[in-house]
């Protein structure tokens, strides 16, 4: 394995979805799938730290991963932004924050870095610094309260709360689910059901796009793949 997945847990926040960390033993290169979240990912390389904002992603892409890398990831949940710096600006892109040897800087101030222990009290500090919100309405409606947003607000919402459409963002989830069954050994007939594909050329399309492999080659497990982890299926509608 190229990137070893240490820890990944679940959060109670409620801006936080998990956090997760994993380490590197070799240089190589990995594909990095689509996701509708953003991170805020902690590096340590060659004994340096860097923080870095890393945006959703719409499309699979081949990354490059140095030897002996240490990384922490907070993964937001949809719909939670920085008020000053919209989701949209983040989408298909990273941006790396002012990062000196004790302290990284954010909107003029300096944060210590954040743990993997500690994420959760980081987070809810950035909210009370008014640097970190949620949009209550967007997450309603992913939980499905299809009253929480009107049909003419949905679209505005969404865009500024997550960087993309309701149907970008359910078709991500969707590749993924996909292919978190594919890697527990589902056939690739059950997850068309399961994931709700119209068939296996709809499923090959969208897993090609998103995740960067047919049905095939995920279930064989031929290629390193970036954080991906098993969720629940995503609403249909």
């Amino acid at each position: 394995m190229l990137i070893s997945f240490d820890d990944n847990r679940l959060s109670d926040s409620l801006f936080i979805e998990r956090v997760w960390r994993c380490h590197s033993e070799r240089a190589g290169m990995f594909v990095s799938v689509a996701t509708s979240h953003w991170d805020i990912v902690v590096t340590r390389l060659d004994g340096k730290l860097t923080v870095t904002l890393k945006g959703p992603e719409t499309k699979a892409s081949e990354v490059f991963c140095p030897a002996h890398g240490e990384w922490l990831g907070i993964r937001l949940k949809a719909g939670t932004f920085m008020p000053e710096l919209p989701v949209s600006r983040l989408l298909d892109t990273n941006f790396d924050l002012p990062s000196g040897q004790r302290t990284f800087r954010l909107d003029g101030s300096a944060w210590e870095y954040p743990t993997f222990d500690n994420a959760e009290t980081f987070v809810a500090r950035l909210a009370r610094a008014g640097l970190l919100a949620r949009d209550t309405a967007v997450a309603a409606a992913l939980d499905g309260d299809e009253q929480a947003l009107s049909r003419r607000s949905a679209q505005r919402h969404f865009l500024f709360a997550t960087g993309m459409s309701r149907a970008a963002l359910r078709q991500i989830e969707r590749a993924r689910h996909a292919a978190s069954l594919l890697r527990e050994g589902v056939s690739i007939g059950d997850t068309i059901e399961q994931a709700g594909f119209f068939d296996q050329a709809h499923l090959s399309r969208s897993l090609g796009r998103l995740i960067g492999l047919t049905p095939a080659r995920i279930a064989r497990e031929e290629r390193q793949l970036s954080f991906l982890y098993k969720t629940r299926p995503p609403r249909r509608e």
